[in-house]
């Protein structure tokens, strides 16, 4: 559906007609998909690598300390076994080209470690556990 709209710039009005395309930008996305065999090699590679990563990092539970926004995690600072202060820096997290650093959230012992240096992580993830 086209909408017609009367814009002004520097105190010259030009009329300009749009398309209104709503939910169109998903097809948009699948577009480019069609390579996606090509990519399906590479991507056995990296799943092929990040394969023993998780069993280096234990399950988290529901007590791990969560992710606070999406990002990759850069360094671990501690490791299982470290007894921790509240506010000491436990890993960094890069996200939006920013890194920052995660911290204890209450003095204890780190009892487990779910992430590994450059996992992906999501909002909400487990990233550590301190006891």
């Amino acid at each position: 559906m086209l909408r017609k709209f009367k814009i002004s710039v520097d105190g010259k009005e030009y009329l300009v007609e749009m398309e209104e395309i709503g939910g169109t930008p998903a097809p948009v996305q699948a577009a480019p998909a069609a390579p996606a065999p090509v990519q399906e090699a590479p991507k056995e590679e990296v799943q092929a690598q990040p394969s023993p990563a998780p069993a280096a990092a234990a399950p988290a539970s529901a007590d791990a300390m969560p992710a606070p926004m999406p990002g990759t995690i850069l360094k671990i600072l501690v490791n299982v076994g470290d007894a921790v202060a509240e506010n000491q820096p436990l890993m960094i997290l890069e996200a939006m080209k920013m890194e920052n650093e995660i911290v204890a959230g209450s003095a204890g012992t780190v009892s487990a470690i779910h992430v590994t240096p450059g996992q992906v992580v999501n909002a909400g993830d487990g990233l550590i556990t301190i006891a």
